[in-house]
């Protein structure tokens, strides 16, 4: 009995994922090209324009310094707004009730629409790395700080679209947060410069500021420094990790947003 429920959740979890995949790629028009347009941009005007007037930051070339932040970017956008547009969907579209009325628990079809937030994530992330590649070096020194940091990074994010999607009631609602909240936030969490740059009142702010942890811990991966305590940064990504998923699966058991 437990064999066969436990075969049962496992082919609706891996139904959710695949399905995800599928949709990720089946619009690589949306999904795929306009993020590697804008690193494309980003690296042009960014990196080779402006960055001639920075010079170096923290003893690395401005390009070089900004790439890692510009991927970790992409990758936070990416996973946030491919949960969010897809569980939303599901609702707006009323097929989100033959999910829940299925023997899949609410905690697997969480993990399941996160794990297509994460794919997606790493999917554009890889492509902007290609991109990156064009305009500077770009070598993992650290292999475990970059895949760690991508993987917990867009499990948060994919998360919180999932959270964003629950309370949405209209497609505004879905858009409201990363114009407001996630987009100031990602740009002042240090993409584009250092935090050590920053006056004393201004760095001590940005401490509050958890995506700075994120892009700090990336960009140790690659350049071997970093703008915060590397145990810090690990503390906050797991914490946020653990704390998003029992929010989304509480709320969900809840019905909030869907029973409204």
């Amino acid at each position: 009995m437990r064999a066969s429920r436990a075969r049962t959740e496992w082919i609706g979890f891996k139904t959710i994922v695949i399905r995800e995949f599928n949709r990720i790629v089946r619009i690589w028009g949306q999904t795929i090209v306009p993020p590697a347009v804008t690193a494309t941009l980003y690296f042009i005007i960014f990196g080779s324009l402006i960055g001639r007037r920075v010079g170096q930051v923290g003893g690395y070339d401005y390009m070089q310094f900004i790439a890692p932040g510009l991927i970790m970017m992409t990758i936070i956008t990416n996973s946030y707004g491919n949960v969010v547009s897809s569980f939303f969907g599901a609702k707006f579209g009323k097929h989100l009730e033959e999910l829940l009325v299925s023997p899949l628990p609410n905690w697997l079809i969480v993990a399941g629409y996160a794990i297509g937030g994460v794919l997606r994530g790493v999917l554009v992330g890889s492509v902007v790395t290609v991109v990156s590649l064009f305009f500077t070096r770009l070598v993992p020194l650290h292999v475990f700080a970059v895949v760690s940091a991508v993987l917990l990074t867009s499990i948060v994010f994919a998360l919180g679209g999932f959270v964003n999607a629950i309370f949405a009631k209209n497609f505004d609602q879905i858009s409201w947060f990363p114009t407001f909240v996630l987009t100031p936030l990602t740009y002042l969490g240090g993409v584009f410069y250092s935090v050590k740059m920053l006056p004393d009142w201004a760095h001590v702010a940005s401490n509050a500021n958890p995506i700075l942890y994120m892009v700090s811990s990336f960009r140790y991966g690659f350049l071997g420094t970093s703008d915060v305590d590397l145990r810090l940064a690990y503390g906050i990504m797991i914490s946020a990790a653990v704390f998003m998923f029992a929010l989304a699966v509480t709320l969900l058991n809840r019905g909030t947003g869907i029973r409204d």
